[in-house]
Formats: C-alpha cells, structure tokens, sequence
C-alpha cells in the first residue's frame, strides 16, 4: 500500500495581519500553512520546519525581508528552499536586489488569489523537478561507482587464471623442451598473457584519463618494435584470410636511425595501436591490405593505419565518440574511443579518413623525444 502524499508546506511571512489573512485564504485548500509575523519567527520556522516555499514581505520592522533572505541562503540546512518575495514596493532596482539575494519571483501588492496560487504552484513544481534531478544525479553517481567496484572486482578475478597462463607458460618455455613453432606458439602464448595482465591493469588508467587525473611519465618509445609484435599476435588472421600486412617508411623521411621514437608510455602505445590493428584487420575483406606509413614531422611521428574497408557513412563523424559502433555483433564502440584518449593524454592527435573505393586511413601524431 503506497503511502499518502505529504502535503506541500508553505511559510507566510508579514507583519501585516491583514495580509497574512488574505494569503491564509487563498492558500489552506492546498497547503499546509505556517505563519511568522517578523523576521526573526521566520527563520526559525524555516530552520525547524523546512517548508517547501516561502512567501516574504519586505518591509517589516526588525530583521526585514531581505535580510531573511539573506540568512536563508546562507544557510546550508535552508538555502534550498525558493523565497517569493511580497511587497507594496514596485521598483525596479528593489526587485534586482531581492532576485541578486537568491529569491525565484516577485509578487507586488495588491496581488490577486489566482496570480498568487499561479506562482506558488510554479515554484513549487519548479523545485520537484530539481530536487528529482538532484536524485538521479545521485544515483547515477552511486550507479557509476558501484561500476567501478565491480570493474575492480573483475581486474583481481580476472589475474588468477592469467597468472596461470603466463607462470605455466613460462615454466615451459624454461624447459627447452620444445622446440621449432612449438616453443614459437608458446611464446606467443606467454607473450599475449602478459599483454592481457597489462591490458586488464590499463583499463584502471583510462578511467583515470576520462577524469583527466593520470599522471603520465613519457620515455622513447619504438614504435616499430610495437607494430610488429601486434602484427605478429595477428598472423594466423593474416594467413587465413590472405591479407597483407606491412610497415612503410615514408620515403620522404629522413630520419637520424632506423628506430622510429615517440615520446609516450610502452603499454598506452601498444594498446592504442593493437585497437588501431584489431580495427582494420576487422574491417578488410579477403585479400586486402593493411598498410602502415611512418613519416617524420616537425617533433612528432605520425604513424597512418590504411586499410581497404570503409567506415560506414553514419558514424564516421563520431568516429571516436565512446560506444560508437556499427556492423559489428560483439562490438563495445570503446576501442577508438580508448586510441583517442590514449593519444591525446599522450599529448598527440588521431585523425581518420574514409571513403568508397578509397578505403580507411587512421592517422596517429606523437611526439618526439
């Protein structure tokens, strides 16, 4: 059985008894009412009674009423409570003031019953509304932790069996007694365990760039090195599917070795580059081409992913955005959204190209040490 209705409280405010009596009146049918006949009963009152709007004359004797108002706002136990104020006084710059001091409406006297009951009414639904965004803003945030405790949960459940996999592993590959693409495979094997282990301890410092609070600690990284272990990673995809795959150097480029550094963090450059991969192997068809160009710019790298797929019309201009996903049945949208924010707290800039017949490019910019 659902509980009654509270009743909406109202606290009339007015040294004048004749004035009080009239707004008794025209409001008892639909609220509760509480009466003060000076300042200081009136900020009592509010203080002890938290009614749900007050109706404030101006001119009274004592602490008037902008001076109540004033001592509302200030407190945090009243501040939220909406004040109209009531008064004979129709100037301009008396009502700026009485609005400056937090007040949400004006009412001049004479009033009318019906203007009256019209404004309170108003008000009244006009602080539902926002005490009920208030609660959602609440729940969303309780929502948004609860999440990450579970994210958290999952990260430690998630590193047992993966400790298994990389620690036995491990225990083989010390064995020596596997040789040939035996002892390849289970390099592979250990290899993508420990990617993984980063990966799940990663997806704590992304939610840490969402909140812009990670801190980034940037050595030379070799990006080359990088491409061609995620490449490898992808080599039974490669075969199966009779893609190609290659790392181009601009010939343009004139750079100082054969290492191509950028300035960044191991881990947020694999990650960004196996999404980056994982994407466009996805997206080539049969017998089509990955290619990656690395040029040299004016302190940065760009490193340009090309592949023969297109990115569908509807989403290519939010590309990036978080969820953003098409044609793909297990897809989050987060892998582009995860290489965005990858590459910007790593101070770089992506970018991507697509059109019919002319294929995807993805264009990352990092700088250089």
């Amino acid at each position: 059985m659902n509980a009654p209705t509270r009743q909406e409280r109202l606290l009339l405010v007015d040294d004048l008894p004749a004035n009080i009596k009239v707004l008794v009146q025209t409001l008892r049918s639909r609220y509760e009412i509480l009466v003060a006949v000076d300042g200081g009963s009136a900020l009592k009152l509010a203080a002890s009674e938290k009614p749900d709007l007050i109706l404030l004359d101006i001119m009274m004797p004592g602490i008037d009423g902008h001076e109540v108002c004033r001592r509302l706002k200030a407190d945090e136990s009243t501040r939220d409570i909406p004040i109209i104020f009531i008064t004979a006084k129709d100037d301009e710059e008396d009502e700026s003031e009485g609005l400056g001091l937090g007040a949400v409406d004006y009412i001049t006297k004479p009033f009318s019953s019906s203007i009256v009951l019209a404004r309170v009414r108003t008000h009244l639904i006009l602080k539902k509304a926002m005490e009920d965004v208030a609660s959602q803003n609440a729940a969303l945030r309780e929502a948004d932790r609860m999440k990450e405790d579970v994210n958290r949960i999952m990260r430690h459940d998630l590193k047992a069996p993966l400790n298994a996999i990389i620690g036995f592993s491990s225990f083989l590959l010390d064995s020596d007694k596997f040789e040939g693409p035996e002892r390849e495979y289970l390099s592979i094997i250990n290899e993508s365990g420990y990617t993984l282990l980063n990966m799940i301890d990663l997806s704590l410092d992304l939610y840490k760039m969402e909140n812009g609070i990670y801190q980034l600690k940037p050595v030379p990284i070799d990006i080359t090195t990088i491409l061609r272990k995620i490449i490898k990673l992808h080599e039974t995809e490669i075969i199966s599917r009779h893609l190609v795959c290659s790392i181009v150097q601009d010939p343009a480029a004139s750079l100082a070795s054969s290492q191509n550094l950028v300035l960044g963090e191991e881990l947020l450059c694999y990650s960004l580059f196996a999404n980056l991969m994982k994407n466009a192997f996805e997206a080539s068809p049969k017998h089509g081409e990955i290619r990656v160009t690395i040029r040299s710019r004016a302190g940065e790298l760009e490193i340009s992913i090309h592949n023969t797929g297109e990115v569908p019309e509807e989403i290519r201009e939010k590309f990036f955005e978080k969820y953003v996903t098409s044609g793909k049945p297990h897809g989050t949208g987060l892998g582009t959204y995860s290489a965005r924010l990858i590459t910007e707290t790593q101070h770089g800039s992506i970018r991507m190209e697509s059109s019919p017949g002319g294929g995807t490019t993805v264009s990352v910019r990092l700088p250089t040490p």
